[in-house]
């Protein structure tokens, strides 16, 4: 086997444990982290985290470095996700693209449906939805969607113009996929602003979803049920 190869295989390995995983999605997303703030995060110990963090750094997707003391006592290390974390997220999100792609060549049409119905699904079960028998308004819903659009990689900013709705999505998470699979990003991105907001129990509905209206621009439009 390629020394390459070896190494890939190696990352992959660690990656298989969902803790791993998240602790690695924590730090390209909010690092550097120390192991207390991490296991704060994630709810696990701080000795576990380390550990995880050992498996990580071994085969080079994680760094740390020594801060200095902002007292008495040890300095503080901090973790990063390395450069090769970068390219193996973008390996993982590049295979999902070609999954993806081969339903959508095998179904024809009916695949953008049920591209939609999962994108629904994930966005009823990732926002932030009201407690028992409480109800928002509905300026309240598209804010929380708003809100999810954000965590997942948006700088989503909400534009009224009379009575027209639209949210400005920008830049996509998934640029270069969406540019490469649009059939297939895209179709998923309107079910999930759909689904949040029927899980919210908003009037307002998303009727449409246009893609790079410019570069890094695309647009979901809103009407009100």
């Amino acid at each position: 086997m390629a020394v390459a190869d070896e190494q890939a295989l190696r990352r992959h390995r660690a990656l298989a444990d969902p803790s791993r995983a998240r602790l690695l999605a924590e730090l390209a997303d909010h690092g550097p982290l120390d192991a207390r703030q991490l296991a704060e995060r994630v709810g696990l110990h701080v000795n576990t985290v380390r550990v995880h963090l050992n498996a990580l750094a071994e085969v080079g997707l994680v760094e740390s470095e020594t801060l200095p003391p902002a007292g008495r006592g040890r300095p503080r290390v901090a973790y990063r996700a390395s450069a090769a974390a970068s390219e193996e997220g973008g390996r993982r999100y590049r295979l999902l693209a070609e999954i993806l792609t081969g339903l959508v060549a095998r179904f024809g049409p009916a695949a953008a449906e049920q591209l939609v119905e999962i994108g629904a699904a994930w966005g009823r079960y990732l926002v932030e939805a009201p407690p028992p028998y409480a109800e928002l308004s509905d300026e309240e819903a598209v804010e929380r969607l708003l809100g999810l659009l954000a965590e997942i990689g948006f700088e989503p900013r909400l534009e009224r113009s009379g009575r027209r709705r639209r949210i400005l999505m920008r830049p996509c998470p998934f640029l270069e996929l969406a540019r490469a699979h649009q059939d297939v990003i895209c179709p998923i991105h309107l079910g999930l602003i759909q689904g949040g907001l029927a899980e919210l129990g908003a009037k307002t509905r998303a009727t449409k979803l246009e893609p790079f209206v410019r570069p890094d621009l695309c647009v979901a439009h809103l009407a009100r049920g």
